[in-house]
């Protein structure tokens, strides 16, 4: 399945970052717990993951009376196909354009200059 063009909201993204914190599934009690500071109730939370296994992001097994939720992408994947997503539709595809918006907004810090660096200076294997 490609997640390029997978849509999360920002309500279901932290939704998403609970799950991979976890390293196992988990249930609607751990998720609401990880996400208490929203104020979130449990319908809202239970609306958020059945968007979320609608939408094929991530799945659910039912165990007993419970249901456990995993993640079906990496939060790595999803970060490089929103990236891809981002660059393609503000930027044209260029990586350029994008990389000249961050220092002309000067979005980025000494300490991020250096890893970008560091980054582009490894020899490849």
């Amino acid at each position: 399945m490609t997640f390029k063009k997978l849509s999360i909201g920002d309500a279901e993204l932290e939704i998403m970052k609970a799950l991979w914190e976890s390293n196992e599934p988990v249930n609607t009690q751990y998720i609401s717990e990880a996400v208490e500071s929203k104020g979130w109730k449990r319908t809202t939370i239970s609306t958020f993951l059945t968007r979320l296994v609608e939408k094929g992001a991530i799945s659910s097994e039912k165990r007993g009376k419970l249901y456990y939720y995993s993640p079906l992408i990496s939060q790595k994947d999803y970060r490089k196909s929103q990236t891809k997503n981002l660059i393609s539709s503000l930027y044209n595809g260029s990586v350029k354009e994008f990389a000249v918006s961050l220092f002309e907004e000067q979005a980025l810090s000494d300490e991020d200059l250096k890893e970008l660096r560091a980054i582009f200076e490894e020899p490849e294997e």
